[in-house]
């Protein structure tokens, strides 16, 4: 009879620990969705343009023209509109960083 009362304990405390809750899965952060916070969607046209297009538009103020050979700063500036061109002349990219 003992052995029955301690088969019983050891069950009943099986079953306490499997309905001890699961943690819940940790889900990714989702990446954050770029924003166009200098406008550049609006000159996505120029790509593929000549870079001689650029002399006859106006562009919002700090906008930069970049070429294949031309150094810049590194700093991120999210307001900033970047225009860039290869060595064909032609604007391969338009970005806001």
């Amino acid at each position: 009879m003992r052995h029955l009362a301690i088969l019983a304990a050891l069950t009943a405390s099986g079953l306490l620990a499997a309905c001890e809750p699961v943690p819940a899965p940790v889900q990714p952060a989702e990446p954050a969705i770029p924003t166009d916070e200098c406008g550049a969607t609006g000159f996505k046209g120029l790509i593929g343009q000549p870079r001689d297009v650029l002399t006859q538009m106006n562009f919002p103020l700090n906008t930069r023209v970049i070429g294949p050979d031309d150094m810049v700063t590194a700093d991120f500036r999210p307001e900033r509109l970047n225009i860039e061109y290869g060595p064909n002349g032609r604007i391969d990219k338009v970005s806001c960083y």
